[in-house]
């Protein structure tokens, strides 16, 4: 419900400190485990306590929390540091808590810190409302399970704020191009982390992350730059800002729509991968990618198994289902997502009609313990595309 989109959005904004995450199998009990609750990472601890937890003892804070403005919950956070275990939670609903079974699996948990013991907690659901939360607060979905930066932070003077800087300044437009904007951030990547291609195939599953957040602080490098002058000055009239506002958050989604598959097409061209990108196909759909390209696709004679499909969505919870139609020839539908977690029952649907998903490998483990090995990382499916050229 875009209610909820707006309410998490001002609360956020209101809160001390405020957190997202995907849920995941392991938070909602799919993956089998004894564990209970929303797992909270060391990461944000401030979140829960005013210190860290000490190895060999438990200890836990009670608080109350409000769900999408709608009821109340007398919640504890623990941290269990007895024996092997080593965790921050957040536990204790109460019976016919709605926002903890399987179906959960890949929502998007978000928790505000309001004042002292009085938190607010929203869960969204649909894709239009996870993507339209992380580009209001400038995320990308490989920053989630963290502490959200409401605000811009000076970054320190390294080799990567430097390249930014340099880029910046050599600017002749206000913004960039999508495609030069990402370019741009792998150059970045690579040089501070001084990586060749040879090294970047190495690990693609990582690097492709490092790229897509590099993309994003660039993203919002760039965004303070442009807007510092127009920040300190009122704006003449409630339209002049809304108007504003509008062109911000619209830039900044259309951004993000075209990263992944900006830094996916690099990626495959380093692995001397044969593809073409929006191929026009049937019906004058547009798959993301094939393999090995358009004329191998529409030639009869070409063996169907030696042609792969690969759709990239940012997250897949419902739009997954728009790619069945996008390329007839080919049966089997990789997609890529940067999504955490999906419920067992998507899971099924989604294999149901031969949708493969492809996912970073850190991410894999977010999802429901039966579906883990059958979920392609980039590095596999990099080598699955080579095995068939």
């Amino acid at each position: 419900m875009r209610i909820d989109l707006e309410k998490a959005k001002q609360a956020v904004y209101r809160s001390k400190t405020a957190f997202c995450k995907f849920i995941a199998a392991n938070d909602a009990g799919a993956t089998g485990a004894h564990q209970e609750g929303f797992y909270i990472p060391k990461n944000s601890i401030s979140l829960m306590f005013d210190e860290p937890g000490v190895k060999g003892t438990n200890k836990d804070r009670f608080v109350r929390i409000r769900w999408q403005d709608s009821f109340e919950t007398d919640s504890r956070f623990i941290y269990y540091g007895q024996k092997s275990r080593n965790e921050y939670r957040l536990t204790r609903f109460g019976k016919g808590f709605p926002f903890l079974k399987e179906e959960n699996v890949g929502d998007l948990f978000i928790l505000c810190h309001i004042i002292d013991d009085y938190y607010e907690g929203y869960v969204l659901q649909t894709d239009d409302d996870i993507e339209d939360f992380f580009t209001e607060f400038n995320i990308s979905a490989s920053e989630t399970n963290q502490l959200i930066n409401k605000s811009p932070v000076e970054s320190e003077e390294n080799i990567l704020q430097k390249c930014f800087a340099k880029y910046i300044n050599s600017l002749k437009i206000d913004f960039p191009s999508s495609i030069d904007l990402a370019s741009q951030a792998r150059l970045c990547y690579n040089q501070s982390n001084k990586l060749n291609p040879e090294i970047l195939l190495k690990n693609p599953d990582k690097n492709l992350l490092g790229w897509i957040n590099t993309e994003f602080e660039l993203f919002k490098t760039l965004e303070n730059d442009r807007y510092k002058e127009l920040l300190i000055k009122p704006f003449d009239s409630i339209t002049e800002f809304i108007d504003t506002a509008n062109t911000i958050l619209n830039r900044r989604k259309s951004r993000a729509g075209k990263s992944l598959e900006h830094h996916l097409s690099e990626m495959f061209s380093i692995a001397s991968l044969k593809y073409e990108s929006q191929v026009i196909t049937e019906e004058n759909k547009k798959p993301d990618f094939i393999f090995p390209n358009r004329h191998s696709y529409f030639d009869e004679k070409f063996n169907e198994n030696n042609l792969i499909f690969l759709a990239s969505k940012t997250t897949c919870k419902d739009r997954w289902r728009q790619i069945l139609n996008e390329a007839d020839r080919i049966k089997i539908k990789h997609l890529f997502t940067l999504q955490q977690g999906i419920s067992l029952n998507q899971l099924q649907e989604m294999y149901k009609y031969q949708i493969q998903l492809v996912v970073p490998d850190q991410f894999i483990s977010t999802f429901p313990i039966q579906y883990r090995d059958k979920i392609m990382n980039l590095d596999t499916f990099i080598r699955y595309v080579q095995s068939k050229q």
